[in-house]
Formats: C-alpha cells, structure tokens, sequence
C-alpha cells in the first residue's frame, strides 16, 4: 500500500492476505466477552467490535500531480444493511463518491492531472478492508494538521445514513473547524464501555465530546441508580489523560417518538438526560449541550428517515449547529 497518514483510528491490523483493517478501538489483548454477551445463542455477538473494525472518520491526504487514484477495497455487510461510499475530495471539495459493493474491488478514480491536495475518506459503514492505493504519478502523504478532537457516541455520531464518510456531522464539524477528527461513533453501541473511556484517555487532544444517552434508553443499559455513577466514572477515565482538555457532553436529541416512554427500567428519554447531566456536572470542567437544542421537534419529525436516525439533510444540520458550540479555548 502507497504509504499513507492514515488518521482517525486506533490500531491498524494487517491480515495474511495484505488486508488492512483500521480499527477505532484497540482489538489486542481485549476479552470480547466483555462486550459481547447476548444470552441467546442464535444471536450474534461482537456487535461493538463489528463497529470498530468499520473506519468511520479514518481518512488520508497527498500533494499529487496524478491523473489518477486505484485503491484496492474488500467490504461485506456483516452486520449493517449497506455498505457505505468512498469519498474523494480534491482540494477540500467532493470530487468523486465511489459506490463500494460487497467482496473485493479495485476503484479508480481520475484526478485533475495539476498540482492538488487529494483526500480519501473510507466508508462509514460496512466491514471494510483496504490492501492497496496507488497514483499514476508522484504523491507525497501529508500528515494530519489541526488540533485533534474526540468525539463518542452512537449511530448518530457514527452517521451511516449520511451522503457519504466526508458528510457525517462528525466529519462536516472537523472539515470546517480544521481539525483532526476522531469519531468513536458506534452505532447501537454507546454503553460507556470501559474501553472506550481508556482508548479517549490515551490519545492525545485538544477536544473531547461525549453524546450520551440514546442508546442507553433503548437498551434500558442503567437505571436511574446506576446511570449518573457511569456516566462520573467514564468521564474520571478521560480526565487520567486529559486533565485539563475541553470536554462537552451532548444529551440524547430529541426523538419525538420515545419522548415520554418509559423503558424497560421505567427510565424516559428526559430521565436519562438528567442523569447523564447529573454525571457530568461531578466534572466542574465539563460543558453540558442539551441535545434536543440542536434539532427541534418539528426538525426532528421532518429529517429523520426512521423515526430515530437523521438522513442526509439532518447531519448537515447538526453540524451547522454543533460547529459554533464545539469550540477550542481561546
């Protein structure tokens, strides 16, 4: 593979065969039973490392003169129902958006043959590997420029039903502040797994946002008794990394169809908000965005394709309206 600064993820695994998976949390070493107890024999676990082995948010940059672009693509379904696009984008502006389909590929993109920064970000949804990039001319890997932010959550951060990986909220925030984003978007999955908290701690940054919520309230995760203790101690485990960055916490956004229903541990999404705030506000350096500011109810009803989950136009929206509230001291 071209050597390349592939930025965004936390281990990069080789298999055998050449094939490169960028996970987003680190696989070594880690008991997946941790995480993936079911209960039920005929249901699949690994559901969390599923997720992290898909490289949401993994991208990388060259100076090229090339008339073109080859990469060498392997992606399956496992657990998701598409398989997200790859997004090339010359000089900070969407040039082409490649379909991915399952099994191996090779895609090729023509490029404008001038002196260019060329970007390719990998699909933010589907069980990806990548094996080879190639230019038809001289390329120099630019490494990641911009303060570095953190951020976590659940399928909304993770945005598969975005245009594509360069238009996930978490990506349109990153390209407009200038930063180098990480996105710990686990789709079903934001639980306050420990190894998240530790992975946040011991990579470096300059921000750190955690949306909490929606994926508690669904899997009935804590009860009221145990939530605000979870919620304190993640965040304690950031803060042994980072004792003096910039940390928001985002509550649930509003979900008009679940607002006022309790769960399985009689908790409604209001319940969950408080105590997540409850959690956080143990931190004194923590800022607290009330998530149902950042799309309205009717916003909501509008741009949501299932009754949970923005689309395309949702996602702009909410990186329209997260842009000026993430922001870096100074």
């Amino acid at each position: 593979m071209t050597a390349a600064p592939w930025t965004g993820f936390r281990h990069a695994a080789v298999d055998a065969g050449g094939w490169t998976t960028f996970w987003r949390l680190d696989p070594r070493d880690h008991d997946f039973r941790l995480s993936d107890w079911t209960g039920h024999p005929d249901r699949p676990g690994h559901r969390l490392w599923e997720r992290a082995a898909t490289p949401a948010g993994v991208r990388a940059a060259w100076r090229t003169t090339a008339t073109s672009v080859e990469l060498e693509v392997r992606a399956a379904l496992g657990i998701y129902t598409r398989i997200s696009p790859v997004d090339v984008l010359v000089d900070g502006e969407l040039h082409r958006r490649c379909e991915v389909l399952e099994g191996e590929q090779r895609l090729r993109i023509e490029l404008p043959g001038r002196a260019a920064e060329v970007e390719i970000w990998l699909p933010q949804a589907g069980r990806i590997a990548l094996r080879e990039v190639s230019f038809d001319g001289d390329a120099e890997p630019l490494a990641p420029t911009g303060p570095r932010w953190i951020t976590y959550g659940s399928s909304i951060t993770q945005a598969g039903g975005a245009s594509g990986p360069s238009e996930t909220w978490p990506a349109l925030v990153a390209r407009a502040n200038g930063w180098n984003g990480v996105s710990l978007g686990f789709s079903g999955e934001c639980h306050l797994d420990p190894i998240a908290a530790r992975t946040i701690r011991d990579l470096p940054a300059e921000l750190i946002s955690l949306c909490l919520g929606i994926n508690i309230h669904g899997g009935a995760t804590y009860s009221g008794r145990t939530l605000p203790g979870q919620v304190e101690s993640f965040i304690a485990t950031v803060r042994e990394g980072h004792p003096r960055t910039p940390l928001i916490v985002i509550t649930a956004l509003a979900v008009p169809d679940r607002e006022g229903k309790p769960n399985a541990v009689g908790l409604t999404l209001d319940d969950v908000r408080a105590c997540v705030e409850l959690g956080a506000r143990t931190d004194p350096g923590v800022r607290v965005i009330d998530g149902r500011t950042i799309l309205s109810t009717d916003e909501a009803r509008a741009l949501y394709t299932d009754g949970l989950h923005p689309g395309p136009e949702g996602y702009r929206l909410i990186a329209e309206r997260l842009i000026p509230r993430l922001t870096l001291p100074g």
